[in-house]
């Protein structure tokens, strides 16, 4: 066992000789500490008129020069709102009489409009050094948009079609600003002259005593005891001793009692010490390895299921009649173990706070007809009697993610009730909000169970852990998404009476529109055809690379391989290279033995490459990490993720996108 590491001792205002020391003369003390406090007091009201002058001072430049942004912001911002039609319809003379009277109010030197149609107009001067540019967005609008289309075309949101540039001159602004800075700093010096005098005067009349007490109490701090302050009180007759030399004494008598407990409190605080810091080095190496393994074991996990998948589903294609059962099975081992794998992912996404909802009036009835036929087979085949009441009620929430929660519940339910049971999803108007409940008549949970059901893997009534029972991680995921929607999930239960999971949402506006009905479930339509794409597959991993390559030129696809970044850059800058999909792992190995987790030259480094030499390709990274960081980076960065492993069917659905033409594009 190492020793306990000792505690470094505080260095000394002074140097002191070791060994006993002759006393110094002492110094005598007359008046008061009153009248020298009163003299203190100077100091600090200098310094809170300096304070408070660099306050106001900032503040007013920040006014300043926030007044001047504001001003020029609304000018351009009120220039590119008259502009829309004009610009849109291309009326070179409207947008001149529009520059114009932008420039008559006199805030605005210089005022351009322009477009990437060619489109350019201006009207002032030539902007010069002393100039500050303002930009602001043409946006047209749909009624905008109305004015001109044809009728029957789809009309898009807001979208940018040109760009406004004000210009203001930045003379006035320096005035005030050297105006301000020029008072401030009158004030300023003067209130330094003010409390340099009173700091000098006070100064004579009680810094060597106070020296000689820190000084004493400095050693005192580094194991010194036998150090003494020196300081002799003389008072006239009649009156009490000078309150510093009263404090030299305190001091003195604290000496001799720490010099008698010294060897003790040393013990103590060195002793103290050493098994606080073990046990923090424990507890910070235990954390750090728990994370690193479950990192590890995810990505290491994700990646031969990946790979298995791709090439199940490549054999499926040639597999004989006696090997398609053999194949199925695999397939469903395989989706299982997916499935368990992107539950862990949806609770990391939900602990790693990556995932915004989007608010907005949610209609009730458009929820419950979705959930109605999504579970309708499931209740049919149990025999469970479904029941929805909405009552028109309407809540303002996130619909995917209340979808989720109440889709879960609903399915729990579904499945833990007897024969010829009752499901009831009901909604009711309460004060500050809705509460939607989701009742059953079935055999209930126990007390003892009701604590523990939201943990992971948690399960009543599944001992064997049988998997077409779940996994336990439904109601997990269900209280992050409920916690992030700003809710929580209650529980009313007991045993052979059934349960009711609830949930408080905020009621929508009245003025909410009605929201589209849901489409019915279509059949299920053709694999699309992704023949002719053009794609570059970026995998360190050599068995997933091959079974990409495979799959994809299976399936018609021109595919070049990569398992480097290097090796990637290459194909992206290759002469001729024309890619239509990128599909790359966020970790990559290069060459040369460096660390795989280095974003210079991983994925997202494949990504900054690819949108500057393939702009038009397609960018998808297919990871198996599930960490905090790589999602947060991820997301920053605005990149479509696919977590492997991924179904084959849902990446030949990606792909076919880059083959369909877009919806509602229009002529030059």
């Amino acid at each position: 066992m190492s020793a306990a590491p000792s505690l470094p001792a505080p260095a000394l205002a002074s140097p002191l000789p070791e060994g006993p020391a002759p006393p110094p003369a002492p110094l005598r003390l007359r008046g008061g500490l009153q009248r020298d406090l009163l003299r203190l007091g100077v100091l600090p009201c200098a310094l809170l008129a300096l304070l408070l002058t660099g306050w106001f001072t900032h503040a007013r430049l920040d006014a300043l020069d926030s007044l001047f942004e504001a001003e020029g912001l609304a000018i351009a911002r009120q220039v590119a709102a008259l502009s829309d039609l004009s610009l849109y319809a291309g009326d070179v003379p409207a947008l001149q009489s529009v520059a114009q009277a932008a420039l008559r109010t006199g805030q605005v030197t210089r005022v351009e409009i322009s477009n990437s149609a060619g489109v350019y107009v201006s009207a002032g001067p030539a902007a010069g050094v002393q100039q500050r540019s303002f930009s602001a967005p043409v946006l047209l609008r749909e009624a905008s948009q109305a004015a001109f289309a044809p009728p029957g075309s789809a009309l898009a949101g807001e979208r940018p079609i040109g760009l406004v540039q004000t210009f203001r001159d930045t003379q006035p602004l320096s005035r005030a600003r050297a105006t301000t800075w020029l008072t401030s700093a009158g004030l300023a010096l003067l209130a330094l002259l003010v409390a340099w005098l009173a700091a000098r005067h006070m100064a004579r009349r009680i810094s060597r005593p106070l020296g000689r007490i820190s000084r004493t109490v400095a050693a005192l701090q580094a194991g010194h005891f036998g150090a003494r302050c020196g300081v002799a009180a003389d008072a006239p007759a009649g009156r009490a001793p000078h309150e510093l030399a009263t404090l030299a004494q305190d001091v003195n008598r604290l000496a001799e009692h720490l010099q008698q407990h010294q060897q003790i409190s040393e013990a103590r605080v060195r002793e103290a010490t050493a098994v606080a810091l073990m046990r923090m080095t424990e507890a910070e190496q235990a954390s750090l390895s728990r994370a690193r393994f479950l990192a590890a074991a995810s990505h290491d996990l994700r990646q031969p299921l990946h790979a298995m998948g791709l090439f199940i589903d490549g054999l499926m294609a040639g597999a004989s009649a006696s090997q398609r059962p053999a194949m199925q099975r695999l397939q469903e081992s395989t989706a299982f173990m997916s499935l368990l794998l992107d539950d862990l992912l949806e609770i990391s996404r939900l602990d790693a706070q990556v995932l915004t909802p989007a608010l907005a009036d949610v209609r009730l009835a458009d929820v419950f007809d979705a959930l109605a036929a999504q579970h309708a087979a499931q209740a049919a085949q149990g025999g469970v009697r479904l029941v929805w009441q909405h009552r028109g009620l309407s809540v303002r929430s996130d619909a995917a993610l209340l979808q989720r929660v109440l889709g879960n519940l609903v399915n729990n339910a579904i499945r833990h009730v007897p024969l010829d049971g009752t499901v009831m999803v009901v909604a009711r108007a309460r004060a500050g909000g809705v509460r939607v409940e989701v009742r059953d008549n079935g055999v209930g949970i126990a007390p003892i169970h009701q604590s523990r059901i939201f943990e992971e893997f948690y399960q009543v009534s599944n001992t064997e852990r049988d998997r077409r029972q779940g996994f336990g991680l439904g109601l997990a995921i269900c209280a992050r998404i409920a916690a992030l929607l700003g809710t929580r999930i209650a529980l009313r239960s007991a045993l052979a009476h059934g349960s009711t999971f609830s949930i408080q949402l905020p009621r929508a506006g009245e003025a909410a529109p009605p929201a589209a009905a849901a489409p019915a479930e279509a059949a299920a339509a053709p694999p699309a055809s992704v023949a002719g794409l053009h794609c570059l597959v970026v995998d360190d991993d050599p068995v997933i690379l091959e079974g990409t390559r495979a799959l994809l030129q299976q399936w018609g696809c021109t595919v070049r391989v990569g398992a480097t970044f290097d090796e990637a850059r290459a194909h992206l800058s290759a002469p001729g290279a024309a890619l239509d999909v990128v599909l790359c792992d966020l970790q990559l190995a290069h060459a040369g033995g460096a660390d795989p987790a280095d974003a210079s030259r991983g994925g997202l480094a494949v990504l900054a490459a690819a949108r500057e030499m393939q702009p038009q390709a397609l960018f998808i990274v297919i990871s198996g990490a599930t960490h905090a960081e790589a999602l947060q980076r991820l997301r920053q960065q605005g990149v479509l993720l696919l977590t492997k492993p991924v179904a084959p069917a849902r990446l030949r659905a990606l792909l076919a996108t880059r083959c369909a033409p877009p919806a509602g594009a229009a002529s030059a």
